[in-house]
């Protein structure tokens, strides 16, 4: 059997990567480098900082465009932004919703938010997304359609929904997917909270099909706290702005909603945040790629590791780059991360699978052996944007944007 490279090899290729300097180095800082300090001081200057203002519309119809999307709500976390999607998309009161057991807390709470049942299902290792040739398996094992809906033949629930997540910004095999929604007529939702900006077929994620993004300090982009959903549907764009704006009806005084509803609206403190940073995205990008080609460069011939590159037929935005270890021994992974820390370079694995959460032991599941196997075998990079800058070709900074700036006066 090949051996698996040392902790001490991994910190030689992590250090040649990002430097000798100022230890601890982080998983993911926030990078903020444009019109920051300006959008900010105009919401102060003017005291529009909560949730109504010019930049809440500015980042919703910047988000969309840079998505490819018609529309977008913008939200304050991205939990928040999938538990109105699930709803939107139509889930009710115990029925399932199909999600991988890899991805984090928030796509199972969201369902349960909404009144589901997460049901989860296992992943592949080219992207670590959802596995669709296991799903179409399981699916064919467990479920009935009935008079044009999916049936869990063994729980008696309905099987409402698919929820595909682009696991550290890789895009996951969404033609196939989607196809297997279709066939069992599930409602189709992408979890990209982390993966703005990441490409399929070309085609920008958020594009195809309705998707969440999330904007919390550790993302590609950040609004400090924020999430949202992009969508090319108009009702659902319009019903899902009502929802989550406590269902008010417009009025100049008058206070009059007409549902229960949610009080999720980003403030427009948050959006400017936004707006200065959607601004440097393309440059976030070029940055974070060239700092996966460089891990790429120094793990190569390490035995038994890889760097997870961008799945055939997309491009990721690497918003965690990701170090795969092929068949390591027992006790490697804690070991690794142990020697990692001692010496400030705070790796993290992937997240306890969703199934072994006390919350969730009972949930309906699919095998799961691609997820037991991955959770012992992964360990996430320090993947700021600064860090990729001096592999760019000696560019310390992004190149600043030619975009007119927002008027900072007016609200």
């Amino acid at each position: 059997m090949t051996r698996t490279a040392t902790p001490s090899e991994i910190i030689e290729a992590i250090s040649g990567v990002v430097g000798n300097g100022q230890r601890p180095v982080a998983l993911h800082e926030p990078f903020f480098h444009g019109n920051e300090n300006a959008y900010l001081k105009s919401c102060v200057d003017t005291g529009w900082v909560s949730s109504v203002g010019k930049y809440v519309t500015d980042f919703e119809r910047e988000l969309a465009a840079n998505c490819g999307a018609a529309h977008a709500v913008v939200m304050v976390n991205g939990t928040c932004a999938i538990h109105a999607a699930l709803l939107g998309i139509g889930v009710q009161p115990l029925d399932e919703v199909l999600i991988p057991s890899l991805t984090f807390v928030a796509t199972a709470n969201a369902v349960v938010h909404a009144g589901g049942v997460p049901h989860f299902v296992d992943v592949e290792e080219t992207s670590l997304g959802i596995d669709p040739v296991a799903l179409r398996l399981h699916l064919s094992d467990v479920a009935i359609v009935r008079d044009g809906t999916a049936v869990n033949k063994q729980t008696g629930r309905v099987i409402r929904a698919l929820v595909p997540v682009h696991v550290f910004g890789h895009p996951c095999q969404m033609e196939q997917l989607a196809e297997i929604a279709n066939e069992w007529h599930l409602a189709l939702l992408e979890d990209a909270t982390e993966a703005l900006g990441s490409t399929v077929m070309g085609a920008n994620v958020g594009s195809q099909h309705t998707a969440v993004f999330s904007f919390n300090g550790n993302k590609i982009v950040t609004t400090g706290g924020g999430g949202a959903v992009v969508t090319q549907d108009k009702a659902l764009h319009d019903r899902l702005k009502h929802l989550t704006t406590t269902a008010k009806l417009p009025h100049a005084w008058e206070f009059q909603h007409d549902d229960v509803a949610y009080n999720y609206r980003m403030p427009n403190i948050n959006a400017a945040l936004g707006c200065a940073q959607l601004e440097q995205l393309p440059h976030f990008l070029a940055s974070k790629r060239a700092l996966a080609r460089a891990y790429m460069q120094a793990f190569d011939g390490l035995p038994g590791l890889r760097i997870l590159p961008s799945p055939p037929g997309t491009e990721s935005n690497f918003w965690l780059v990701t170090l795969v270890a092929d068949n390591p021994m027992e006790g490697w992974l804690p070991e690794a991360l142990t020697q990692l820390h001692a010496v400030g370079l705070l790796c993290r694995p992937v997240w306890q699978p969703l199934h072994k959460l006390p919350m969730y032991t009972q949930n309906p599941r699919s095998a799961l052996p691609r997820t037991e196997s991955l959770s012992n075998r992964i360990i996430s990079l320090p993947s700021s944007v600064q860090l990729g800058l001096r592999h760019m070709g000696g560019n310390t900074a992004p190149a600043p944007d030619l975009r007119p700036t927002y008027e900072l006066t007016s609200q």
